[in-house]
């Protein structure tokens, strides 16, 4: 499906800051459709003179009308004379009768969508609310018809480019209220002049039973909240219908999040919405997510720390053996266990169990330089090319994999030389991620692949745990190339 972005840029000659504020409208589209109880769609005038639907909203309160999507379409012939009409006159125009749409008799209503620096100017979008003729004679009920009477306020601030408001903050979408939470609609002076049956049972799980209506919203939260519990400072701005801003409150083990938006009428305010929601719950899984994740994240720390130790111990024993090859093999054991530990303390840095192995290979091409310095030579390490996110389930068995075949190129492929070059490359592709190690050290011996214990590892960690293939070969007699091919479609399904 094409984005509101993508749709501007191929149909219309909207500017980046008229884009941004569509985008902005777009936040509040669901709202709007639960409050008028109808479908809205925004559409963008097109360079040839008509009109692309770039979003659609239905009502979560009411049936849709629309069950194909109808974003990325241009606009139908018979809504064609309204948005026109409403482009040109700048004002909220109506369908005199009602226009049948898939069997249904329609109304339609379009309504101009201006920036608020620019009310004088010409809109630069549409909004259209559609109603089927029959349920809006059925939307009799105070609920209804108050949820009705704010989404006209609401149409005319669009109309007048005060909605949405430039100052309100964006507030997490998680656990952000709706309409069909729980709503307030407040007088000028903040009282409470209606209130929704779920309004009504939030504000009593916070123990608040007295009547709602005709007191103020900011004394009923004063009494709610009492002297015991500190508040946000923003919160009698909010409770008064005064700033469109979002907080939350904690009362009786509870917790509820709470919108004001501000009704206002030629730049003057009249009167506010107010959206509540009981939150209780999704905090509380909130707060659970987050004392997991540091949990996760320490249980990364200490691990890395007792692999840290374990290669600590391993150099110490490496330097008090005596035999070369009992040093070799511990330090080898030193460097992968090295090679692991670099893994979890990438890790423990983020909340998310995938690791960025950009960072991990450049640790890990460093280890060419520090095992050539034991020789005296100058190794000359490179990365090129990006890795990407990978699971640390994978990211694990592919650090050891390029510690031993860098390793490995140090070691074997430049022995004897003072000065060589390592590199290692990624290619990534939707499908597969593929690694080169190549150095330009003596290649192959005889062309053949060596049996022991490191090419033994790469193997099975390439094989089993990736389910990669890999091939080593010899570049021009001048040195040697290890190619590992692995599929990303398994990392996809084991990391679901």
């Amino acid at each position: 499906m094409s984005t509101l972005s993508e749709l501007a840029d191929r149909y219309s000659l909207l500017s980046a800051t008229e884009i941004e504020w569509l985008h902005t409208l777009v936040a509040e589209g669901q709202l709007t459709a639960d409050l008028a109880l109808a479908d809205i769609v925004l559409w963008l005038p097109t360079r040839d003179g008509g009109f692309v639907a770039s979003a659609l909203f239905r009502p979560s309160s009411a049936n849709t009308l629309f069950y194909r999507d109808l974003v990325g379409t241009e606009v139908p012939p018979e809504w064609h004379t309204l948005l026109t009409e409403c482009t040109r006159r700048g004002v909220i125009v109506d369908t005199t009768e009602p226009i049948w749409f898939e069997e249904s008799a329609t109304k339609i209503r379009a309504v101009p969508v201006r920036m608020g620096d620019r009310p004088d100017l010409a809109p630069i979008a549409v909004l259209s609310r559609h109603i089927n003729v029959a349920e809006a004679r059925q939307q009799t009920s105070r609920q209804a018809t108050t949820f009705i009477a704010c989404a006209e306020e609401l149409f005319n601030m669009i109309a007048e480019g005060s909605f949405p408001d430039s100052g309100s903050p964006a507030g997490p979408k998680l656990g952000a209220p709706r309409a069909s939470d729980g709503l307030i609609r407040l007088d000028v002076d903040g009282i409470v002049q209606y209130a929704s049956p779920n309004a009504l049972s939030a504000l009593h799980r916070f123990g608040y039973i007295n009547e709602i209506e005709g007191a103020s919203l900011t004394e009923i939260a004063e009494e709610v909240l009492g002297r015991l519990h500190s508040t946000d400072e923003s919160l009698p701005l909010i409770t008064a219908g005064r700033a469109p801003w979002r907080t939350d409150i904690d009362a009786s083990g509870s917790t509820m999040t709470i919108r004001a938006i501000p009704l206002k009428r030629l730049g003057e305010r009249f009167g506010a919405v107010i959206l509540i929601r009981d939150v209780t719950e999704l905090r509380r899984f909130e707060r659970e997510l987050i004392t997991k994740d540091a949990t996760i994240r320490e249980i990364h720390h200490r691990v890395k720390n007792n692999l840290q130790t374990v290669a600590s111990l391993l150099r110490i024993q490496a330097r008090r053996a005596h035999s070369p090859e009992a040093k070799d093999s511990l330090a080898q054991a030193m460097r992968r266990v090295e090679a692991i530990a670099v893994v979890h303390d990438t890790l423990a840095s983020g909340l998310a169990q995938t690791v960025d192995f950009d960072e991990v290979a450049a640790r890990v091409t460093q280890l060419a330089a520090e095992v050539a310095q034991t020789s005296g030579a100058t190794i000359r390490p490179s990365l090129h090319g990006q890795f990407g996110m990978l699971p640390s389930e994978f990211a694990t068995p592919l650090a050891v994999v390029l510690t031993e075949l860098v390793t490995n190129a140090v070691e074997h492929g430049l022995v004897g030389r003072s000065d060589g070059a390592v590199a290692v490359t990624a290619e990534r592709g939707p499908a597969l991620l593929r690694v080169r190690v190549r150095d330009n050290g003596v290649g192959l011996g005889e062309g053949t692949v060596g049996q022991g214990l490191g090419t033994q590892i790469v193997r099975t960690l390439v094989e089993n745990e990736l389910s990669g293939g890999i091939d080593w070969r010899s570049v021009d007699d001048s040195g040697t190339e290890v190619t590992i091919d692995i599929p990303l479609k398994y990392m996809e399904r084991r990391s679901a």
